[in-house]
């Protein structure tokens, strides 16, 4: 093992909860930092050392990986051999064969489930004053499942109305350890104040205020800045423990090169985000104009953009069709439902003599989004100068925390269909060519 000053702080954390100082623990870290073997698997070993009849219930976002350590705890109580001379009384029941779950001949328990899964006849802790177990929930949630809104309220809700109702004690010590993902995760949400308790809370980001890294013998910081270069945003997550990036959202102002014109040979799509009201604060109707240059860079070259009446936004999506010209492909969103449906033929029949496309929108915004902004990172996404440009600019920038993101959901759209693959037998509305 490489030893580093993080595990010593991590293991202090931990002993203060095995001796009844914490009850509630957050660890943040990065990945493969080492901190399921120190906060699951030898925790768990090392507790049940002291207090055999300790009941454990851990979890992970995968129940195979929670098994996995559950097993890993076992192995290490069965046949390590320093664990057996130092812990000579720990002994397991003859029938703990199942990988996810073993039990002590003292009353302990170790059990394994996935998050979201549900859990029957098992309880965590004891009702005493001593450590009796504890609740561990290592990375509850997929790192490409984390810009989903529904994953992360998934996962909050499984918390609150699985895990929280485990223990066997109020005094039941929950440990989450994780890397952070969101800031809107389970992390966030418990640093809010959401199940209205306090939190002890660890943190361990990747590099200091010197840019230096935490653990150089595993991390050099070179290797740390070109995880950074080509990825800000997520290393501002898993890496630096601050799910907000430096700047302040997904996109950043110094990502996008503004030029006078947008260069020949593009393959153009006029994308469209529409407005659900039309009050003077609601959201707008905006329509992106995106094209692919020869050279694999993308270019926004104009952004329409209405408050209106459904018959003022008619005549601008009619309007901006006759100017971009037959050889814009369209692309609209179709709401769910009957109701959806019947707009977007409404819609196509307007646009009689155009290209134009509808699709129902898939994913939440952030994923939608995450394709451009993988690609305006690395400064391949130019945007011609016009008087949108610097509302634009101010939109996608404040994203995904601004009041109003249509231009960015309609810049995602076009941008979605640009690198969208064609499939043979594919429909679609599209309207005839005359």
């Amino acid at each position: 093992m490489l030893h580093n000053w993080h595990q010593a702080k991590i293991c202090d954390a931990l002993e203060r909860v095995l001796i009844g100082k914490t009850k509630r623990l957050i660890i943040n870290i990065p990945p493969r930092s080492g901190k399921t073997e120190f906060a699951v698997v030898n925790f768990m070993a090392w507790a049940m050392g002291i207090f055999p009849d300790s009941e454990f219930i851990h979890a992970s976002y995968s129940k195979r990986l929670a098994a996995g350590n559950a097993f890993a705890v076992r192995e290490i109580i069965q046949s390590d051999p320093a664990y057996r001379q130092i812990f000579p009384w720990v002994t397991l029941r003859a029938d703990s064969a199942a990988k996810d779950e073993f039990r002590t001949k003292s009353g302990g328990i170790v059990y394994a489930t996935g998050s979201g899964g549900t859990i029957t006849g098992v309880g965590a802790g004891k009702m005493r004053e001593n450590f009796g177990g504890a609740i561990i929930i290592d990375d509850p949630a997929k790192p490409g499942e984390a810009t989903s809104e529904v994953q992360r309220q998934n996962v909050i809700d499984w918390f609150q109305m699985t895990m929280e109702s485990r223990r066997n004690s109020p005094d039941t010590p929950i440990i989450v350890i994780m890397q952070r993902l969101h800031e809107e995760d389970l992390t966030g949400f418990l640093l809010d104040g959401g199940n209205g308790e306090e939190w002890d809370h660890v943190v361990i980001p990747a590099m200091d205020d010197d840019g230096k890294s935490f653990w150089p013998a595993q991390f050099p910081t070179e290797m740390l800045e070109r995880q950074e270069a080509a990825s800000r945003y997520v290393f501002a997550g898993q890496y630096m423990q601050n799910p907000v990036p430096r700047g302040g959202g997904m996109f950043q102002r110094d990502w996008f090169e503004i030029i006078p014109a947008a260069p020949s040979g593009c393959t153009w799509v006029r994308a469209w985000d529409f407005a659900a009201s039309e009050g003077t604060d609601s959201d707008w109707t905006a329509g992106c104009l995106m094209g692919r240059a020869p050279d694999g860079r993308f270019v926004i070259a104009d952004m329409a953009r209405i408050r209106g009446t459904p018959a003022k936004v008619e005549r601008l999506l009619v309007n901006t069709a006759s100017q971009d010209g037959r050889h814009v492909k369209g692309s609209i969103p179709q709401d769910p439902g009957q109701a959806g449906k019947s707009q977007v033929a409404y819609m196509i029949k307007q646009l009689s003599g155009f290209n134009y496309r509808s699709s129902p929108e898939t994913g939440d915004k952030q994923t939608r989004a995450e394709p451009m902004a993988a690609q305006a990172e690395v400064g391949n996404v130019l945007l011609v100068k016009g008087e949108w440009t610097k509302t634009f600019i101010d939109e996608i920038c404040a994203f995904p925390v601004a009041k109003h993101d249509d231009q960015v959901d309609a810049a995602s759209r076009a941008f979605n269909e640009l690198i969208k693959k064609p499939r043979e037998g594919r429909t679609a509305h599209v309207v005839g060519m005359h």
